[in-house]
């Protein structure tokens, strides 16, 4: 995680793999807390009582707390593999569990890494990664007749509009990446004729989606 943004995984996701027999099912989540991540552990295990093992990994708090667990596999097999995993995409905020059910035939040490790393890896894939990016938060207001034209220059440039107030003017909120509000600010004032007033009000992280 950089001080300017981070990456998660992009959505809740479940894949099933099978290798020699034995059945891997992985599945990811993006979580921000470790309380909501041993919920999610939690659940899987109540919903797989006869599983052999449900492996786990996860990096919460934005990246200030990060746990596994190999839950009976050989040490170093399984939790490890899956957190690094996590690691080397550089995310953070993101759970995976790789729960087994044993299909008799023993894989090695090597081949047990390979597996929950593996299963790990396509899972987080498949779901996707979301960027968030720290933001200013800034406060527009402006007359009606300038709505239209508002929207048309938000879908030209990299911001999101988190909400709007339509009373005695249109009073609208809206994220700008981090070194670019200013640029935002003049581009579109002048875009506006100077007709609307801007105000800063804080900073958070955002998720602006596909880039445009």
């Amino acid at each position: 995680m950089s001080i300017n943004g981070y990456f998660c995984v992009g959505k809740n996701f479940k894949e099933e793999i099978v290798i020699e027999k034995s059945r891997f099912i992985c599945e990811v989540f993006p979580v921000e807390c470790e309380e909501v991540a041993r919920k999610y552990i939690d659940k899987i295990k109540k919903a797989n009582p006869f599983a052999t093992h449900n492996c786990y990994a996860y990096i919460v708090e934005r990246g200030s707390i990060a746990r596994f667990s190999d839950d009976g596999e050989p040490q170093g097999t399984a939790g490890m593999p899956i957190l690094e995993v996590i690691k080397n995409k550089k995310l953070v905020d993101t759970l995976v569990v790789v729960t087994r059910y044993f299909g008799g035939i023993k894989l090695g040490a090597g081949g047990l890494v390979r597996a929950y790393s593996g299963s790990a890896s396509s899972a987080i894939d498949k779901a996707g990664v979301r960027e968030f990016v720290l933001s200013d938060i800034l406060k527009i207001s402006f007359s009606y007749d300038k709505y239209s034209g508002f929207l048309k220059f938000c879908d030209n440039v990299k911001c999101k509009i988190l909400s709007q107030d339509f009373a005695e003017d249109v009073c609208i909120s809206v994220a700008v990446p981090d070194g670019e509000c200013d640029t935002f600010e003049e581009k579109l004032t002048d875009f506006m004729s100077g007709k609307l007033a801007i105000s800063r009000l804080s900073q958070n992280f955002q998720d602006y989606g596909e880039e445009k």
